[in-house]
């Protein structure tokens, strides 16, 4: 989150001008806003003041340059006594608030009854702690800067609302022993971070499974894999290793990935063993 010139709390994100969507409902609710301020008789500057954002902000915002967070609505709205209309567009923004392609993979989960996925490299982005997503962010390379690292954790911590579906999709997750030893963001966000794998294993739609570094036999060294499956019968799955690494959905294809996602499974550590093993790791610190 970064701060405006004269010291208020920065409006929302930037927009990418490659996302055709968000630019233009951007564009649109900036000509509301601004149409409703004008009606109001009240300057850039003036409306700014009254809503505690600075006039840079409430002219980026109304130009479409830069993406208003929820409460930025909700001042607006009781500043300009819109009854409700203004805030109500916040779930026009909701949709375009989030980068393009993480907007893209949260329409995916959300219509998926069945995900099942590999990691090698880090804790799976459905369960990820806030505190250990934002330190991923941080330590990537060429660096985000802070506006955006808190962009991408925002998103990565909406995805989760998949547990609150109801009835919630079938979730199987193997993740590498690698990745649960690595203190990411360091001892306390770790061991909160472990603290969250155990509790979503408990729960019953989730199979959480660890695979061990020992296994002289291992049918994901191609890389990480992740099936999700609709209520229509299709699928699509995506794998490092296999297809140019690039999404697919025919039949055959998805045949390759689950042969090798259901290989892993088997060998990998039973979900109950996981809950075990992991309770150890926190038993060593």
């Amino acid at each position: 989150m970064s701060v405006d010139s004269d010291g208020t709390e920065d409006a929302g994100w930037d927009v990418d001008p490659e996302d055709e969507q968000g630019v233009a409902v951007l564009a649109a609710l900036g000509r509301q806003l601004r149409a409703w301020r004008e009606a109001a008789d009240l300057r850039a500057a003036d409306f700014g003041l009254a809503i505690g954002y600075g006039e840079d902000m409430v002219r980026k915002v109304e130009g479409g340059k830069r993406i208003p967070r929820p409460e930025y609505l909700d001042k607006a709205d009781e500043v300009l006594r819109a009854g409700g209309r203004i805030a109500a567009m916040k779930a026009d923004v909701e949709q375009v608030r989030y980068p393009k392609k993480v907007r893209d993979l949260a329409k995916l989960e959300s219509r998926a009854v069945e995900i099942g996925a590999y990691r090698i490299h880090g804790i799976h982005g459905l369960l990820q702690t806030e505190d250990y997503s934002r330190a991923l962010f941080e330590m990537r390379q060429p660096t985000y800067g802070q506006d955006e690292v808190e962009r991408y954790v925002a998103a990565r911590m909406a995805r989760r609302s998949l547990f609150d579906r109801q009835p919630a999709p079938s979730l199987s997750i193997v993740q590498e022993e690698a990745t649960l030893r690595r203190r990411i963001g360091g001892t306390m966000v770790w061991r909160l971070q472990l603290e969250r794998l155990l509790e979503v294993g408990r729960l019953r739609h989730v199979a959480l499974q660890v695979m061990p570094i020992d296994r002289e036999v291992h049918a994901g060294m191609d890389g990480g894999i992740e099936v999700l499956k609709f209520g229509d019968g299709t699928a699509v799955g995506r794998s490092e290793g296999a297809f140019g690494g690039r999404p697919v959905s025919d039949p055959r294809q998805l045949q390759v990935l689950e042969l090798r996602y259901g290989m892993i499974r088997a060998q990998a550590l039973t979900p109950l063993e996981s809950q075990g093993f992991i309770e150890e790791l926190l038993g060593e610190t």
